[in-house]
């Protein structure tokens, strides 16, 4: 078994976001591993689908987490060709790494801040992410320092959440909570977190001034099957209230006000039990540059 790695130091712009992915944050999405890949496949696919790698072309992935999607790319690229996931989270790069030990895969790992490292200029062909893009303090300068690790006609295949409307899957959950627990201030526009890059106008004025060009976002949605187990309603529950902006909240909760969160979210989520399986919608931007 891989050497756990050492966390990462929390300094540089993304201190807090690199802080809170080495916490029990970041414990909680490696243990949810196999349930976060089965629930967002059809995603982790749109991605490598527009990504379109080859054989012999090296692959940089961006907030990589546990792998799956550094994993696909290096089928892709094959023995003479290089996959390689960076992510800040120590506990998600473990697990990446356990994986591919596990399955004798030549994709690699790496624990480092992809917006302060300082990458072989040229050394790329694709930079990638799915959904580990929008945590960067500061959007412009983390892209434009990204960029200078693709080759002059290198590209850019990303997907991240639209708006938090548009996703009940993440929704839902935390409207169900609300009568129960404090208000939640309102996050600041374009502040780190999962809905940062939402603004599709903001999100290609990033892009445009950290130097990329020919840019397309475009539209994607989906339906997630949250809960399959035996018991589909408890599976998403469980899901909900340890991964998503939901989360956050509900572990400094008590327990007697934990209690009354999880019926309203148990019953809010049982209203979409579809045929064995919680199903909500989900809205994605599925982007695409050149460096």
């Amino acid at each position: 078994m891989p050497r756990p790695a050492d966390p990462l130091a929390a300094t540089g712009p993304n201190a807090e976001q690199i802080e809170y992915w080495n916490s029990d944050a970041g414990e909680r999405w490696a243990r949810n591993q196999d349930r976060l890949d089965a629930m967002l496949h059809t995603f982790s696919d749109a991605m490598v689908r527009i990504a379109a790698p080859k054989t012999h072309e090296r692959a940089l992935d961006i907030g990589c987490g546990c792998g799956a999607t550094t994993f696909a790319l290096d089928t892709h690229t094959g023995a003479s060709g290089r996959a390689l996931g960076i992510d800040i989270s120590a506990p998600m790069i473990a697990r990446a790494r356990e994986r591919a030990l596990a399955a004798g895969s030549t994709a690699e790992f790496m624990l480092a801040d992809a917006a302060t490292h300082t990458f072989e200029p040229g050394s790329f062909d694709i930079l990638t992410s799915r959904f580990g893009i929008m945590f960067f303090l500061e959007p412009v300068a983390a892209f434009a320092h990204m960029r200078k690790a693709l080759t002059p006609e290198g590209r850019v295949a990303f997907i991240c959440w639209r708006p938090m409307n548009e996703n009940p899957w993440l929704s839902l959950p935390l409207i169900a909570a609300l009568p129960h627990i404090p208000k939640p201030e309102a996050p600041e526009p374009g502040a780190p977190g999962p809905f940062a890059l939402g603004d599709k106008d903001r999100f290609h004025r990033i892009l445009a001034d950290a130097g990329y060009r020919d840019i397309g976002i475009e539209p994607f949605d989906s339906r997630l099957s949250m809960g399959q187990a035996d018991d589909p309603v408890e599976e998403a529950l469980k899901q909900s209230l340890e991964i998503g902006p939901l989360s956050r909240i509900f572990k400094d909760l008590a327990g007697e006000q934990k209690a009354r969160v999880s019926d309203a979210v148990r019953e809010a989520l049982a209203a979409h039990l579809d045929d064995g399986a919680v199903v909500l919608d989900a809205a994605v931007w599925l982007v695409n540059a050149r460096a």
